[in-house]
């Protein structure tokens, strides 16, 4: 399981502080498809960091008892000069992995070829997203971490990624982050909406998807 208790999340900024999100609490049990939809700018990706490990909360307190992803086609922490295969190698020792188990995976699924041989930093970003996903499922996580909609490559490439994920791996837990309800609908059991700071929760995903379109309706009728 996946516990976030009383999570509070603040940013310095100039003139003093600025909170993001106040006091949100969250299970995530073993197999669960969580939904998180949200407007640009809500807190999505925070709260997914968060969760990941990769930030720590300014207040309250995340228990973690099954083994969680980064955010997928996350590639952020690549080490740039090294090569793809010596990112492969660094992430699998983090992990606790054998790294001549995984690469042969991580060329087949990320297509990468000669260019595994290459440096990171000399990657497009669409080559970047297909080793940090292709990662991501070398590793056997309990928990897999979307932040918004799987966009990595082409349609083929997307197809194949969706299959990998949500397919093979659908008997793990998932959060999915999204403002794009129709993915959220598709894959989740349960949806929250993050908006104005607090996290509303919802069993019914028919009720989640009205409750954000009143919202992202109100915040564009305060615009006005």
């Amino acid at each position: 399981m996946i516990s976030l208790r009383n999570v509070s999340k603040y940013y310095r900024v100039r003139g003093g502080t600025h909170a993001v999100f106040e006091d949100i609490s969250l299970d995530i049990q073993r197999g669960e498809k969580v939904g998180i939809l949200g407007r640009n700018g809500a807190g999505k990706s925070t709260l997914i960091r968060l969760i990941s490990g990769s930030e720590s909360p300014s207040r309250g307190s995340i228990e973690r008892t099954m083994s969680v992803s980064w955010p997928l086609a996350l590639t952020s922490a690549f080490q740039g000069s090294l090569t793809g295969v010596d990112n492969i190698h660094f992430i699998a020792r983090v992990y606790g992995v054998d790294a001549g188990e995984i690469i042969p995976y991580v060329q087949s699924f990320s297509e990468l070829g000669y260019y595994l041989d290459e440096p990171v930093k000399s990657y497009s970003s669409g080559m970047r997203a297909r080793l940090a996903f292709a990662l991501s499922m070398a590793v056997e996580f309990e928990c897999f971490l979307i932040d918004e909609v799987i966009s990595v490559g082409d349609a083929r490439f997307h197809d194949r990624c969706a299959h990998e994920l949500f397919e093979r791996r659908g008997d793990r837990a998932m959060v999915i982050v999204s403002h794009e309800p129709h993915f959220i609908q598709k894959h989740c059991d349960r949806v929250c909406v993050l908006v104005d700071g607090r996290l509303v929760k919802f069993d019914n995903a028919d009720l989640a998807l009205a409750f954000y379109e009143e919202s992202i309706r109100l915040a564009r009728t305060d615009a006005a």
